[in-house]
């Protein structure tokens, strides 16, 4: 929280407060507030993470010392709060009791916005399917929406993230300790969970117990399943009028979440921004930008004072270049380009004429290939030296010659295969990554699709990559690296086709890749030149503020 404007206001807290939910169940909640008379608009935030750290500084005393009521809620189940917890259950009707409670506040205005990261950001889009008329703003941070594709994204189980993320919600509302304790068992005990089939039991020792909600998610990865309904809240996206600031980072595991968010947005004529940062779920919020922007974005829509916006809809951080760059929207106009792979690991903009037999590898689960950086939700996240990695027999990499000018990529790669498998059940992932002068090799974005193959010829497959904004530099090397896996990021294919929760045979696959198959970037029709964007100017009349405001007493 460095460089953040100075404070407005002292601030007390009224801790506690017990709020009604439809059912009878007390949901508690904190009351942070300016010291000063006056009116001031309503900030909500709901968490199933407890209401301390890092909550109670980052929402509740920062945005009451600049004029705001923050009221901090514990969701049922957590945090003191009533009722059984539930994954998502519960949200929207618990979200409509709180403003039902608000309403009664004598400090509530009618003025009202929402704020919160991960799963704060899921309850949010809960409370959006039917938007109370005082809510007059959204600030989603790195936000959640759809529980399936975050426990299976591509098609796998991602089984690292859903034991971090699952590990924080039994954790972290019970305190700083008690979370410290569980992270520890889980760290200490990941490795045989990972190794250790069937899944649905391994993982017990990890979390200190069995936990239905992680069990049935396992248990369920076809998103048709009649367990998943209701569970995608950001479908109030596609009739959304409540202006709503996106918040991501180019290594959060929720990226992919959040553009479509934008998209629905977008599609819907609602009024939106997106920022994007050289951020990970865990470092998003730690610094002025992501504050600044969630801030500027309140007082916009909840005191009429648009100053701190910027003139432009979207801005990313441009990666290679490390400078932020400001665009009219995502994704940005430009054209995609392919390279081909060729023998020899090579990488063409055109099919290569000597390319006629399949390149191949041996998935082998009971050895499989591991992870390395890109969207975790643990400290090993981000932007990693691959080179170890692609030294092992099981990853393919395929290489352009060195850059002879700057190549600007922005918006979502996808790698087009042709590809053979030879029990007819693998995952296949895809990374691009940039390669510099010394042979180093970082990756940029990547993703993974699970398969399941007929007949003996190849099979045209689709890998989304996510996306990115990166300029490669002149004298350095694109690289496409494809494997079987990146365990324990995702659970390793077993190769039998087998479900996932039950699985407890493990046979190796044969992965063919075919003369055909593409890297597909997304290239910017113009060059990001880093250049710092305009503000939006401030108005010069008739603006409602933050600032305290006297009533007659």
């Amino acid at each position: 929280m460095r460089n953040l404007p100075p404070k407005r206001y002292d601030v007390a807290r009224e801790p506690g407060l017990v709020v009604p939910a439809a059912d009878g169940s007390a949901l508690l909640a904190d009351h942070y507030f300016p010291l000063a008379g006056g009116d001031f608009p309503t900030v909500l935030a709901r968490s199933p993470y407890g209401r301390g750290f890092p909550w109670a500084a980052m929402y509740g005393v920062h945005l009451a010392e600049q004029g705001f009521h923050v009221v901090l809620q514990s969701c049922r189940g957590s945090g003191g709060s009533g009722g059984e917890s539930a994954l998502w259950q519960h949200e929207a009707a618990d979200g409509q009791a709180t403003v039902a409670w608000l309403r009664q506040q004598p400090w509530f205005t009618g003025v009202l916005g929402t704020i919160g990261a991960s799963y704060l950001g899921y309850t949010q889009w809960a409370l959006a399917l039917d938007p109370p008329p005082e809510l007059r703003a959204m600030v989603v941070q790195i936000g959640l929406h759809d529980l399936h594709s975050f426990f299976h994204p591509g098609g796998a189980f991602a089984l690292e993230t859903a034991l971090i993320s699952t590990m924080g919600r039994l954790s972290q509302h019970r305190g700083l300790a008690e979370s410290l304790r569980a992270g520890l068992r889980l760290r200490r005990h990941l490795p045989a969970v990972a190794r250790t089939l069937p899944l649905a039991e391994s993982y017990v020792p990890g979390l200190g117990g069995r936990v239905p909600f992680l069990e049935e998610a396992m248990a369920h990865p076809d998103p048709g399943d009649p367990h998943w309904q209701g569970a995608d809240a950001g479908v109030a996206a596609q009739r959304l009028t409540v202006p709503t600031a996106l918040i991501s980072g180019w290594h959060d595991a929720l990226l992919d979440q959040n553009l479509r968010q934008y998209a629905r947005l977008r599609r819907a004529g609602c009024d939106t921004s997106l920022l994007i940062g050289p951020w990970t779920h865990s470092s998003a919020l730690s610094g002025p930008e992501a504050l600044g922007a969630s801030l500027a974005w309140l007082r916009a829509h909840l005191c009429d004072d648009p100053s701190g916006l910027h003139a432009s809809r979207v801005r990313v951080h441009v990666g290679g270049r490390r400078t932020w760059h400001d665009l009219p929207d995502w994704p940005p106009p430009g054209t995609d380009r392919r390279w081909y792979i060729g023998s020899g690991g090579t990488l063409h903009d055109r099919i290569p004429g000597d390319a006629t037999a399949p390149l191949s590898f041996r998935y082998d689960p009971a050895d499989p290939t591991p992870s390395v950086g890109g969207p975790l939700l643990s400290p090993k996240a981000g932007s990693r030296d691959n080179t170890a990695l692609e030294a092992r027999d099981d990853v393919l990499t395929f290489t352009t010659a060195p850059l002879t000018e700057p190549l600007h990529v922005v918006g979502p790669v996808r790698a087009e295969l042709r590809v053979a498998v030879d029990t007819g059940h693998a995952d296949v992932f895809a990374r691009l990554c940039e390669v510099d002068a010394r042979g180093r090799s970082v990756n940029v974005c990547d993703g993974l699709q699970r398969l399941v193959l007929a007949g003996d010829g190849p099979a045209e497959v689709t890998v989304a990559m996510s996306a990115t904004a990166h300029r490669f530099a002149a004298g350095h090397r694109i690289r496409l690296q494809i494997s079987g896996g990146a365990h324990p990021r995702f659970a390793r294919h077993t190769g039998t086709g087998e479900p996932p929760a039950t699985a407890t045979r493990l046979r190796p696959s044969e992965v063919s890749l075919f003369p055909g198959s593409a890297l597909v970037l997304p290239l910017a029709d113009a060059d990001l030149d880093g250049r710092e964007p305009a503000r939006r100017p401030a108005r010069s009349a008739g603006r409602q503020t933050c600032e305290r405001r006297a009533y007659p007493s």
